[in-house]
């Protein structure tokens, strides 16, 4: 008993699991390929409304044939009234009956046609709001399909320029390897201090740097002493 239940539970999930499966894969089919479906049901919506603009020209050609024809039985009805009258003045009684037994039967007709028409009046005005909603609804719809186009345009170059470029490890390295040069020792920099410290050891230097602390005097003329003769007027002119 317990196994049979298992494997429903088995059974279920599994169920679960492609039922998921399915919807992921709609919905990925659906993000890829979302402005050619914009695009188809703006179509759809396109056919709807020239279907429903032919509806409504129909509607229209009705309510103008049931006004002609309100209009012509109103317009009977009035002449035999006219002339059921002439005739009762007339003395023509039996004219008269068979006048008012016509204009009965037209103001009847009359009132059948005149519901028909408020009907269709009715229908009509309906049919007329509806198009100009969809109308407007329609051109939100193609301004957002014009934004979602432009927007799926970014999309796509960014990713070629990301493909294009890579992942950042080409920049990271140009990095790393500036920083490197940058960290590097200057070789002449080296060089003068290597000197100095060869020169130490071998007391090369070391005159000179007690003649600095004045001690005795440098081995080599330098600038400085030939300015501080010059102010102590300590050289020998050309006719010396």
């Amino acid at each position: 008993m317990n196994k049979v239940h298992g494997g429903d539970d088995m059974l279920k999930t599994l169920s679960t699991l492609l039922r998921g499966a399915a919807a992921t894969q709609e919905e990925a089919l659906r993000d890829k390929h979302a402005i050619a479906l914009i695009d188809q049901k703006i179509r759809e919506a396109d056919g709807q409304m020239k279907a429903a603009k032919g509806t409504l020209a129909t509607m229209v050609q009705r309510e103008r044939s049931e006004r002609r024809q309100l209009d012509q039985v109103e317009a009977r009805c009035c002449d035999l009234l006219t002339r059921a009258r002439d005739a009762m003045n007339g003395g023509r009684d039996d004219l008269a009956n068979e006048a008012a037994e016509a204009v009965a039967q037209l103001e009847n007709e009359a009132r059948v046609r005149r519901d028909a028409l408020s009907r269709v009046e009715v229908r009509v005005s309906r049919l007329r709001r509806t198009i100009e909603q969809t109308h407007r609804r329609l051109i939100d719809l193609r301004q957002g399909a014009m934004a979602a186009r432009s927007i799926r345009r970014e999309q796509l170059m960014q990713s070629r320029l990301r493909t294009t470029l890579g992942t950042d490890a080409a920049i990271d390295e140009a990095e790393a390897l500036i920083a490197d040069v940058l960290r590097r020792d200057d070789p002449g920099e080296q060089a003068d201090i290597l000197r100095e410290t060869e020169g130490e050891l071998s007391y090369d230097t070391l005159p000179d740097r007690m003649a600095d602390a004045g001690f005795g005097k440098r081995g080599k003329t330098t600038g400085a002493d030939v300015l501080a003769r010059l102010k102590t007027n300590d050289i020998p002119s050309e006719k010396d």
